[in-house]
């Protein structure tokens, strides 16, 4: 869509059903575009109904809730002063569980029912992927027996202006890696997911695995990458040294790609110099646009389903691949066996975070096997 109400025309993706999903009565009162999101999000694929089964299983104050958000609520906030400025008494202006970082986070606790450790992360377009190392170390420290992890973020002014005054808003929909990329098309996205310790649920069928995480922040410079990637670079190595993995053993990478020239051109560079040409690599972005504080969630979701299903999304079928793109990043989705997969999620200021993920324990053992030999 290119129309955005708020006198910008970029091409972005918004989720229409939002605006016929109201909440529930009990936060009536904090309804708003980013809650309502999030719970869809909540109510897709079973996921809340999965959330309280483990709030029923540990104990409300065994189980975490930590989200990513680069906005939060500020489609809100935004809303308190155009109507205070057109002379409109604001009706949520004393809603102090509305406007400020962890509302969404705060209605994510309450609804699940949960009552252990919870936070926000907002590192711009990381969020919702380091989410998934903070509750890998609360589980590895015994703090929490299970951890509710992801992010939301919606369309907002703020953001649209913002990435406006960089020049990076594209005005079709984004070309990742392509040679006529222009820019990014910034997107809404609600996603969860639920982190268990692997070894206590005997009898559930074979799960997939977060096997590593590698997190960096290189500080380069505000809002453009280093230019030879080395916070990136970094974080893929920490990953992967958690993991116990060398890199010849990914079968796939989920690029950040957000369509810039210089993104795409540092990333595209840096996977070509350190995974051999069998790992497989795209950008999942011309599809879900760049959904910032989502996009960790929403990426790792895809790096999930592309284990599950053996099917590496590409780049478009009507790609013009970047003559700087490595044989990792093609054109197509590549179908066969994948067992390890990457999901980069690079963000402004140099945040960078990388999950490292295997289809189950017979693809991580096979992984490791061949690591040793």
């Amino acid at each position: 869509a290119t129309a955005t109400g708020v006198g910008l025309s970029p091409y972005t993706g918004r989720v229409h059903a939002v605006a016929a999903s109201p909440l529930p009565d009990p936060w009536q009162a904090i309804d708003c575009r980013n809650h309502r999101l999030a719970w869809l999000a909540l109510r897709t694929d079973g996921f809340l109904d999965a959330a309280r089964d483990a709030v029923a299983r540990h104990g409300a104050a065994r189980v975490a809730v930590l989200l990513g958000t680069s906005t939060s609520t500020i489609e809100a906030s935004e809303a308190v002063y155009r109507d205070a400025l057109r002379g409109i008494a604001p009706s949520t202006i004393t809603r102090d569980d509305l406007h400020h970082l962890h509302a969404t986070t705060a209605f994510v606790r309450d609804a699940i029912g949960a009552t252990g450790p919870s936070a926000t992360v907002s590192t711009a377009c990381s969020s919702s992927a380091k989410v998934f190392a903070q509750a890998a170390r609360l589980l590895a420290t015994d703090v929490v027996d299970a951890a509710i992890v992801g992010g939301v973020d919606s369309l907002a002014a703020s953001t649209l202006f913002g990435f406006r005054s960089l020049g990076l808003l594209s005005a079709s929909a984004c070309r990742p890696f392509d040679v006529r990329r222009d820019g990014i098309s910034i997107g809404e996205a609600g996603g969860f997911a639920l982190l268990e310790r692997a070894n206590e649920r005997p009898g559930v069928a074979p799960t997939p695995l977060l096997i590593g995480y590698g997190e960096s922040s290189d500080a380069h410079h505000m809002s453009s990458p280093h230019p030879e990637g080395r916070g990136a670079r970094l974080a893929i190595d920490a990953a992967l040294e958690r993991a116990g993995l060398p890199t010849r053993a990914v079968d796939y990478i989920n690029l950040h790609g957000t369509a810039t020239p210089k993104n795409d051109a540092v990333e595209a560079t840096l996977i070509a110099s350190m995974f051999p040409p069998t790992s497989l690599a795209g950008s999942t972005k011309d599809v879900t646009g760049h959904t910032l504080g989502a996009a960790g969630i929403v990426e790792a979701v895809v790096t999930l389903l592309a284990l599950r299903d053996g099917a590496a999304p590409g780049m478009a079928a009507d790609a013009e691949r970047d003559p700087i793109c490595g044989p990792q990043i093609r054109v197509g989705t590549s179908e066969g066996p994948l067992g390890i997969a990457l999901s980069n999620a690079f963000a402004f200021g140099g945040n960078n975070c990388v999950l490292a993920f295997a289809r189950d324990d017979d693809a991580l053992r096979a992984a490791l096997g061949a690591a040793r030999r």
